[in-house]
């Protein structure tokens, strides 16, 4: 009833001066009762409302649009509101748009509105109304900025219609309630120019491996909503083609949007709640200050952050409730002094949480996440002090409080190499990687080793990837190093789902930049760019806090490139690292590391390159094995191999690289590999029980383990050797 009387106050408000134009485009009355059956579950609204249905192109025209516009009068007929549809952009008046509870834009193209027709739109959104956008609704009005915040996002691009699978990220709200968690369905998948998840509340998003043509490396919403100023928008990518219109399933999830921009039915369009273990809130919202300004940043979510922060400065935010609170998370860039975020409950003087300190990243464009656990007990709204030296000491993006204590990161000095090539017909459509050196999968593979997971699909990000990062935060080691073959390729287009994961579990992501067709070191420069621009502002993007907060680039074969003056560009911004032992090859770059999995048995030339890492202030990553065989990827092979020795040989390999004496002080320790079974140097668990008939070794006796105890032994040794570098290190901190 207060949603009605609402809209009788404001329908009154503008009576006296609605035209006879704006009375022509008044809703008609609700289409006929029996032309369709309401869908099934749907939840009726309990007050009639009115919609108007826009649908006018100034390019491409959807043949879908008549069937669009015949489903929400269907919908309506069932729902309990009349639909009004036009191409008239005359009905975008102040006046007009107030007899409407929502406005749906039905793939609409190109420059539809004038700017007083952009003014009213814009001005009954932010005062209450609602906002709808279907599939090409994003490809329209580029010559008005304010239309990007409100529809979420702009298309850039499409691929051929196909079929794809659809995640349900939100299951609570109306237009997605009725779906299970993955649907697959045929459309036309739109690419966006930017990423909208910062700014709206994801409903749906597109697994990018399902389907050829996505370019939002990995991370692809499709569905979202978000609440705009007092109003409210709803935007689906879906809706390309006539037989969507009769689905179901789409119908519902149209409905579920129409209702929610009504205010017909309530749902949370946030990106989560405020409190302990909510969303993450946009640290320049504070309700209360001192000191403190909001400060425009391009990186930053929601193009701002909490800036000009002094020692002493405070923020209040009457919204966010402390109970519960037991960890704090903050992105946070500082080109300052760096200092302190005091953790406070009630008050900026009251009851302090827990702390955290924040060291400068390099520059305000620089973001990093810095985290703390709170170890009091709070009530009241969260308040947050700030303390450090004299001037400009930090800004905070955005922040998060945690119902649990945060986990113990893996060491950030420990780098593990990750493989994400493999492919198998369930996700990725045929076999990928696993029929290297003429097996046939499932049974037969290219390796030696057979994984415990099997044949599994790099682009399976809820199953094998998932489990991947829950084996590496197992393993102590706090980065992987993604092989990556160049951009808009196979393991580009998964890196931003390898990112999320890895996200998840604290674990970082470095680069290992691959001898892809073309490579030179003019391309290698313009890689990092791109890595930086597409990736870098993801929580789980590596910067080393000991070196600049710089990030990490390896360079698989660099010896091939003989002259690497290209990357003085970026010497100061990135830590390159050749993979050789030979110091004569290494000027240009920032690191040196070995790669080869069998040499770290002898270490030959590690102190050496050691002790020339040091003087010269590069990075000194050795890379330590658990052994190698590659007989079943590559037959005939005359390579050497290197048995695992039930673990005497990754143990060997270690100490190497651990003596002084003989590894030159590592300043990291990488691991050659996680996963790279073809090698058969993984880490990652191999099956105790492998098909039979096929000669697969297992890890059985590794570490005095068999059977199925034996699977995760390799990991569990990283985890003894990440300890003893971080003890010896602790010990003679100048290593560092």
């Amino acid at each position: 009833m207060r949603r009605q009387l609402a809209r009788h106050a404001r329908r009154i408000a503008c009576a006296a001066t609605l035209t006879l134009g704006a009375a022509l485009l008044a809703p008609a009355p609700t289409a006929a009762a029996g032309a369709a059956s309401a869908p099934a579950g749907a939840a009726g609204a309990a007050d009639p409302y009115d919609v108007l249905v826009f649908s006018r192109t100034a390019g491409f025209r959807h043949d879908s649009i008549p069937a669009g516009i015949t489903a929400i009068q269907q919908l309506g007929a069932a729902d309990g509101f009349t639909v009004r549809a036009t191409e008239d952009a005359g009905a975008f008046t102040p006046q007009n748009l107030a007899g409407y509870e929502a406005v749906v834009f039905l793939s609409t193209t190109g420059d539809v509105l004038n700017t007083a027709q952009q003014d009213a739109l814009s001005a009954y959104v932010d005062s209450g109304g609602g906002f709808v956008g279907v599939h090409a609704a994003a490809d329209t009005e580029y010559d008005w900025p304010a239309y990007e915040n409100l529809v979420g996002a702009r298309f850039k691009s499409h691929p051929a219609i196909q079929q794809a699978r659809v995640v349900t990220e939100d299951h609570a709200h109306p237009a997605t309630s009725h779906l299970q968690d993955v649907w697959t369905r045929t459309d036309e998948w739109y690419n966006y120019r930017t990423n909208p998840r910062q700014d709206v509340h994801v409903l749906q998003s597109l697994d990018e491996s399902s389907y050829t043509g996505g370019e939002m490396g990995g991370d692809h919403p499709i569905t979202w909503c978000h609440p705009q100023q007092r109003g409210r928008s709803f935007y689906t990518g879906l809706g390309h083609t006539v037989e969507s219109y009769s689905d179901p399933a789409f119908r519902k999830l149209l409905l579920g949007g129409i209702q929610y921009a009504a205010g017909a039915v309530p749902a949370d369009c946030g990106p989560g709640t405020p409190g302990p273990g909510g969303r993450s809130v946009e640290a320049e919202a504070y309700t209360s200050a001192s000191g403190v300004q909001s400060a425009g940043h391009a990186g930053a979510g929601g193009g701002a952050t909490l800036g000009y922060i002094d020692h002493g400065d405070w923020a209040g935010y009457a919204s966010v409730d402390t109970a519960g609170a037991a960890s704090f998370t903050a992105r946070v860039s500082s080109a300052g002094a760096g200092g302190t975020v005091e953790v406070r409950s009630g008050s900026a003087t009251g009851q302090l949480l827990g702390s955290v300190a924040v060291a400068p990243t390099g520059g305000w464009e620089t973001f990093t996440e810095v985290t703390a656990s709170l170890t009091a007990t709070g009530s009241g709204p969260l308040f947050l002090r700030f303390t450090g030296g004299t001037g400009a000491l930090f800004d905070i993006d955005s922040f998060t409080l945690g119902t649990e204590a945060p986990k113990v990161k893996g060491s950030s000095d420990v780098h593990l190499f990750y493989y994400p090539w493999y492919g198998n017909p369930g996700t990725y459509g045929s076999w990928r990687h696993w029929q290297q050196g003429g097996q046939t999968p499932p049974e037969g593979i290219g390796a030696d080793l057979y994984p415990k997971l099997g044949p599994y699909d790099s682009g399976d990000v809820a199953g094998a990837v998932e489990q991947h990062m829950k084996w590496i935060e197992r393993s102590g080691a706090g980065v992987l190093v993604y092989s990556w073959w160049g951009q808009g390729g196979y393991e580009d287009s998964l890196a931003g789902r390898v990112l999320d994961a890895a996200a998840r579990h604290g674990i970082e992501v470095a680069w290992h930049i691959e001898p892809y067709s073309g490579r030179t070191a003019a391309s290698v420069v313009d890689d990092i760019a791109y890595l930086n621009g597409k990736y870098g502002s993801h929580p789980a993007y590596y910067r080393d806090a000991a070196h600049g907060n710089r990030p990490a680039f390896y360079i698989f074969e660099s010896l091939k490139i003989q002259d690497w003056s290209a990357l003085d560009a970026v010497r100061d911004s990135a830590v390159v690292l050749a993979q050789t032992t030979d110091t004569t090859k290494v000027a240009h770059f920032g690191g040196i590391y070995t790669y080869d999995g069998i040499a770290g048995a002898t270490a030959p030339g590690w102190k050496q390159a050691g002790d020339y890492a040091k003087a010269n202030g590069l990075v000194w990553a050795p890379s330590v094995a658990p052994g190698y065989i590659d007989d079943r990827a590559v037959p005939g092979n005359t390579t050497p191999t290197l048995g695992r020795k039930n673990g005497a040989s990754y143990d060997l390999e270690w100490s190497n690289a651990l003596d002084p004496a003989i590894g030159g002080s590592p300043t990291w320790v990488s691991v050659t590999s996680f996963n790279e079974w073809h090698e058969g140097s993984s880490i990652e668990p191999a099956s105790s029980t492998p098909p039979a008939g096929h000669g697969y070794q297992t890890f059985d006796g590794a570490y005095g383990k068999t059977g199925a105890a034996a699977e995760t032994a390799y990991l569990d040794r990283t985890a003894y050797w990440v300890k003893q570098f971080t003890q010896r290190r602790a010990a003679a901190p100048a290593a560092r």
